[in-house]
């Protein structure tokens, strides 16, 4: 029996080593993205580098899913550019083009107002209210580059709640199963 019950507790002394090495990969793997996430906001000038295109306002230039990469720099704001802003009271941000750039002589504040390239007005009805122009710290980025419709999975895993569950269980299960 001796034999037996050494080799049970030495079975069970490899699981709980291969779960703690498990879950410590787990944990740098979140880790190191979070690190990568944080290294692009210093890069970028941009609070969010990276963005998906949720809504059609922006067709045919941008669609939805599109992915957008954003740059924040101090270079004035001009019109034609595709900025992606915040709005207060709201919490998703809205990719949309500059149509006109407002700039107040006795401050030098730039201010600009926006429309989607769909749509058939500009976007003061988005603004807070009584807002009629967006000011720099509503503005989150310039794009500078898009990935079409790889923001897809986004979307969906947003949209339909249950499917994100479903890859993050399925991905936790690989990650304490797997033999490495």
């Amino acid at each position: 029996m001796g034999w037996i019950g050494d080799t049970v507790d030495s079975i069970k002394s490899i699981q709980v080593r291969q779960l703690l090495t498990q879950g410590v990969s787990l944990g740098m793997i979140v880790t190191s993205a979070l690190i990568i996430w944080k290294a692009l906001m210093c890069f970028t000038g941009s609070e969010s580098p990276v963005v998906v295109v949720l809504s059609g306002s922006m067709e045919p230039g941008f669609k939805r899913g599109d992915i957008l990469f954003l740059h924040m720099s101090n270079d004035p704001i001009r019109t034609g550019e595709i900025v992606v802003f915040n709005v207060d009271g709201r919490e998703i941000p809205i990719v949309h083009r500059v149509i006109k750039v407002h700039e107040r002589q006795e401050t030098e504040e730039v201010e600009v107002l926006t429309k989607g390239d769909n749509n058939y007005g500009d976007d003061r009805l988005l603004y807070a209210q009584g807002q009629l122009w967006l000011q720099r710290h509503h503005i989150m980025g310039r794009a500078v580059g898009f990935l079409p419709y790889v923001g897809w999975v986004t979307i969906i895993m947003t949209e339909k709640p249950i499917i994100k569950y479903i890859l993050i269980g399925a991905l936790g299960l690989l990650v304490i199963t797997s033999k490495d």
